[in-house]
């Protein structure tokens, strides 16, 4: 039996007024004494009005010290984390509310309109507040009694609900364990060769599975800066400033680095790994990154499903030598098995170099997904293994190369957009008669959405309607950038949709 949180009380010993936190936009920053008392009075408090093991509770707010408190806070007493999307519109954060079951939403006061009638429509009664006041804050909440000890968990007990969009359209909501949770912090820790002195800036939001590589930089003693979003100045001042030495980023961003004058080379002297994940690495920009500043560039594979590498692969600056065409995502991390299946028949496996659908298995695997016993069946397969949906195969040297996504998610920034979910919302415009939303290639951002629309017989479709539609049904990073009016969608037989031929005839790079 353990706790996933239990980690803490072992850094608060050994060095208490080491500097565990900073988040610079607010001026906050927490020694491992201040961190941890804030997480076992926050605990405390949480018991004092009725969360109990195995509740589950939304998070609903930016990045910031208060969603990583509430998160620990909660891993402390055996709760469940619902993390939800800060991006999320009311319909959004009501499904994934109901569903869950949570019995209670934290949120800030930018939230709180949203939380609160999302709360008041599903009968929840405690809505949290950060940077509030009164009773339902929680800084009046940490005035509790600490929770000295943490919970005792079995390694396959529920820690979180991640979730997911599907091809259905409806998100899905992983469930993770506090199992999967140690072997992921395992598997980071040996993928960026972590060690106590090591300084993070994080800039995945926290609702997002990566908020996993900060929780690794904690486990090992080290320090987590804070930046809830990406801002290139902003970026390359925190990382002089704080000396930082793992450094996260996605695809995008590393271009953008790339986009500097030389004099901004100073600003990374101190980095020795820098993360990549999110989204395909273009190897021009890799192979680039890496001959200007020497830092390796740790590509990772993994998905929400896996926690991230928790069972997962990632490329290694050993691998560099044999990664000439700078595309593999490397060899399986920690305990992690791969295999790569025939995509009609996942009891084939194929032979290496041959593409088809990669197949994961690991202590980091989620359980499946929180009542959907129809979708979990389809990709949880009895003996472990956990069907991706995404197409590779394994090169010469070992190492797997990510080819295609057998489903047609598109990854922008990071951010996965999946199709159908796009669609359900956007045919429900009154002028729409079919629509088709397929990712076309972006030399900053990966990918970005576009849309295809048939308009209905006598109207018309602007790309300025379909966006002002689209604002008030889905998040922001959903909404398509650009639009196409079409007389007629390409599908097979009338039904089947051809994304592909609408990527291969609209899309430019």
């Amino acid at each position: 039996m353990f706790n996933i949180a239990s980690f803490l009380d072992i850094h608060v010993r050994e060095h208490p007024d080491k500097i565990a936190l900073v988040h610079p936009s607010r001026n906050i920053s927490y020694t491992w004494r201040e961190l941890h008392n804030a997480i076992l009075c926050t605990a405390g408090g949480f018991k004092e009005i009725g969360i109990r093991t195995g509740d589950r509770v939304i998070l609903f707010l930016d990045s910031s010290a208060d969603y990583l408190i509430s998160y620990f806070a909660l891993w402390r007493i055996g709760a469940v984390v619902v993390p939800a999307n800060i991006v999320y519109q009311e319909d959004e954060l009501r499904y994934v509310t109901e569903d869950s079951g949570a019995c209670a939403i934290i949120t800030d006061t930018n939230g709180k309109a949203i939380t609160d009638r999302v709360a008041k429509s599903l009968g929840i009664s405690l809505v949290l507040i950060s940077g509030g006041s009164g009773e339902n804050s929680l800084d009046h909440l940490r005035l509790s009694s600490p929770l000295r000890y943490p919970h005792p968990c079995h390694p396959d007990d529920l820690s979180q609900i991640q979730y997911t969009s599907g091809t259905t359209g409806r998100p899905k909501g992983a469930m993770l364990t506090q199992g999967g949770w140690m072997a992921a912090l395992e598997a980071e820790r040996d993928a960026l060769e972590l060690r106590s002195d090591d300084v993070y800036l994080g800039i995945y939001p926290m609702g997002h599975v990566g908020i996993s590589w900060g929780i690794s930089v904690l486990k090992q003693g080290g320090t987590w800066v804070i930046l809830e979003r990406f801002q290139l100045e902003k970026y390359l001042d925190l990382v002089k400033e704080f000396k930082v030495t793992v450094l996260s980023s996605m695809p995008p961003v590393i271009h953008s680095i790339m986009e500097t004058s030389p004099e901004t080379d100073t600003n990374l002297a101190s980095v020795r790994r820098i993360i990549s994940g999110g989204g395909p690495m273009h190897s021009p920009t890799w192979r680039a990154f890496h001959q200007r500043f020497g830092i390796p560039i740790i590509n990772a594979y993994g998905l929400s499903e896996t926690i991230v590498i928790g069972s997962g692969t990632v490329i290694r600056p050993e691998h560099y030598p044999e990664a000439d065409e700078y595309n593999s995502v490397g060899t399986p991390v920690g305990y992690t098995e791969i295999r790569v299946v025939h995509e009609d028949d996942p009891s084939i496996t194929l032979p290496d170099t041959q593409a088809g659908e990669i197949a994961i298995r690991g202590p980091a695997v989620a359980l499946g997904y929180w009542q959907k016993p129809e979708e979990t069946a389809a990709v949880f397969l009895p003996d472990g293994w956990f069907l991706t949906g995404d197409v590779g195969y394994i090169d010469k040297n070992g190492m797997l190369v990510i080819t295609d996504r057998k489903k047609d998610m598109i990854i922008m920034s990071g951010w996965k957009i999946y199709p159908t979910e796009v669609e359900n919302s956007l045919i429900l415009h009154p002028d729409i008669a079919d629509i088709a939303i397929f990712g076309c290639p972006d030399e900053e951002k990966g990918e970005i959405p576009a849309a295809a629309v048939v308009p209905k017989a006598g109207c018309t479709v602007t790309h300025e309607s379909l966006v002002a539609f689209a604002r008030k049904h889905l998040a922001g990073y959903k909404i398509p950038r650009k639009t196409i009016i079409v007389e007629n969608l390409p599908r097979v037989g009338g039904w089947k949709l051809l994304r592909r031929q609408l990527r291969d005839q609209y899309c430019q790079i």
